[in-house]
């Protein structure tokens, strides 16, 4: 019971001292990994940060493949499938807000 206290104890007091530690999302995975000569980490960490307030974490997911397949945002742009209309609908949105907060 004592140990368990002192242990408890020990890992708040670490959770204040220690600083957070960021991980990086699927976007700025991608964004990293890409070949894109202006995708610095600052860039993709700026372009993720405005991906986890414009996109769940599953279309998060769908547009980092778009780094890797452009061919893929290219489908489903043209789809006329609901769930994709409304997606890319989110994703413009998304890619304007990434523009205007990170370009600067």
């Amino acid at each position: 019971m004592k140990l368990s206290l002192i242990a408890a104890a020990t890992a708040a007091a670490l959770a204040f001292t220690l600083p957070a530690v960021a991980v990086a999302g699927p976007v700025e995975n991608a964004c990293n990994r890409s070949d894109r000569p202006g995708a610095t980490r600052a860039m993709c960490r700026c372009i993720d940060q405005v991906a986890r307030q414009h996109l769940t974490r599953a279309e998060q997911r769908r547009a980092a493949r778009f780094f890797r397949d452009p061919q893929m945002a290219q489908d489903v742009r043209m789809s006329r499938a609901p769930g994709d209309s409304d997606f890319w609908r989110r994703y413009r949105a998304f890619g304007a807000a990434a523009e205007s907060a990170c370009s600067r």
